[in-house]
């Protein structure tokens, strides 16, 4: 360990410190202030004789001339155990729940190491998340990351703890565990989210890192990073199926900007430093599926596009990374509808590996092509309506029109407590695909039609007016 009390400059949350030798890149760093109070940071940058090193917390107090740097010559790890599960921890990885701190079975490097492209296997199995427009339009499939795009004011944060609170692989009794990381959120949401998995015992297969808007920018950096590590820990050292949820991102992205500001680097677009994409994949790439594991990790990273842009760097950058997105509509929200989840600009590109006969059912890609068509044909009829009234559609129109509200009411719409298994969800469609006239029904092969649809007038079914 070298010590150094050669302090140049300080610049926001970064201290300058020459005259170093034999220091390495993302060396942990310990700073004795002269009151007696000690800090730690991480060597940000390194070059002929000076070290960049980014303060885990305020660097009010540090001294250019009293400070010592310490450079203890590894980098950042994280105590890992079983007994993390049902804990809450800072952003740092200090216990945030009053709890003792954990006794570690082993010490991992942050970081993390790159999975072999050979070693991945291709996810395939379904995930259960209990909510329609993700199980039945946009399939999660255990190994995946899958981005939720939200906005300001849209509930991501309740939808985000229903999927922690629900999520399973069915049909397995196999071990299942939740990593949820918040970055950047006020004492409210934390609260919220504390309550919430409390409440619904979901706590107890949970392991929480809370990183408030309080707390220091650089602080964001690390917990994304503490909450993948804890996951592969218990993925493939644990065998256990892990949820990975991250929110926000956009947080992320603006301390990652703030502290390539400081560093006066020269920005890209819109100002985020043009390594970003780079570093938003060290996060992103940390899901995945790995040969001779029975464990895996699943990633569902939440971020919030400022003004709602999904041409904004940080939704870009992160569609170009992920498999699909979920999206948010404020539309649907304005509608009191609960999850606004918008099916026809989100996609899963891992749908098709997660579905079908011995995983959810035979007819589910059948289902999930022709509500996408029939909705999608239901919200364009809906603008023509506006233009020429609805008395001038046919009347096949007028039920596409009818069959898009209904899959906002029926299919869309549940309750914050309400956990939908696939065949409530499949089952959902095919009512609402009785609205339309038979011959419509064109993505959906005809065996499943004569197995599944519920025809006016059939024996033990009540015809469409009787119903309403």
């Amino acid at each position: 360990m070298k010590e150094y009390k050669t302090i140049t400059e300080i610049a926001g949350p970064l201290v300058t410190v020459s005259d170093v030798s034999g220091v390495g890149y993302n060396e942990i760093v310990e700073i004795m202030l002269p009151s007696g109070e000690r800090r730690k940071g991480q060597v940000l940058d390194v070059g002929r004789g000076i070290a960049v090193v980014q303060v885990f917390g305020p660097t009010s107090g540090i001294s250019t001339s009293q400070t010592t740097v310490k450079f203890l010559g590894e980098t950042m790890r994280l105590g890992l155990s079983t007994e993390m599960l049902g804990r809450a921890f800072t952003g740092l990885g200090e216990p945030r729940d009053k709890g003792p701190r954990v006794i570690p079975k082993e010490k991992v490097d942050i970081n993390g190491l790159p999975i072999n492209p050979y070693s991945r296997e291709m996810p395939n199995e379904f995930i259960q998340t209990g909510i329609s427009n993700i199980d039945g339009m946009n399939t999660l499939v255990r190994g995946q990351k899958l981005p939720i795009f939200s906005g300001a004011g849209l509930p991501h944060n309740q939808l985000s703890v229903q999927i922690a609170r629900q999520a399973k692989v069915r049909g397995k009794e196999e071990k299942f565990a939740v990593v949820f990381a918040a970055i950047g959120i006020t004492h409210e949401e934390s609260s919220f989210f504390m309550r919430d998995f409390e409440k619904t015992g979901a706590l107890e297969n949970a392991v929480l890192f809370l990183n408030l808007a309080d707390d220091p920018s650089v602080e964001r950096i690390i917990t994304p990073r503490l909450a993948l590590t804890t996951a592969e820990y218990l993925a493939y050292e644990q065998g256990m199926h892990v949820l990975v949820l991250i929110t926000d991102m956009t947080n992320y992205c603006e301390a990652l900007r703030e502290i390539s500001s400081a560093r006066q680097e020269v920005p890209g677009r819109r100002g985020y430093p043009g390594y970003m994409y780079t570093d938003l994949s060290t996060i992103y790439e940390r899901a995945g599926r790995v040969k001779g594991s029975q464990g895996s990790v699943t990633q569902i990273p939440v971020l919030t596009m400022p003004g709602d842009d999904k041409t904004h760097p940080i939704a870009d950058l992160t569609g170009y990374i992920t498999e699909g997105q979920i999206l948010l509509s404020r539309d649907l929200h304005r509608k009191n509808i609960y999850p606004p989840i918008d099916p026809l600009p989100s996609l899963s590109r891992l749908m098709n590996s997660g579905i079908g006969p011995g995983k959810t059912r035979e007819d589910h890609k059948g289902v999930s092509d022709q509500l996408y068509a029939a909705y999608a044909n239901g919200r364009d009829l809906r603008s023509l309506s506006a233009v020429v009234g609805e008395e001038a559609l046919t009347p096949s129109d007028r039920k596409f029109l009818r069959f898009a509200d209904d899959f906002e009411k029926k299919f869309t719409q549940q309750g914050y407590y309400e956990n939908r298994d696939i065949e409530t969800t499949l089952s959902i469609g095919w009512d609402l695909m009785s609205i339309l006239p038979e011959d419509e029904l064109k993505r959906v092969k005809r065996e499943y039609i004569a197995k599944y649809l519920k025809k006016p007038g059939k024996e033990g079914e009540k015809p469409a007016e009787a119903k309403k």
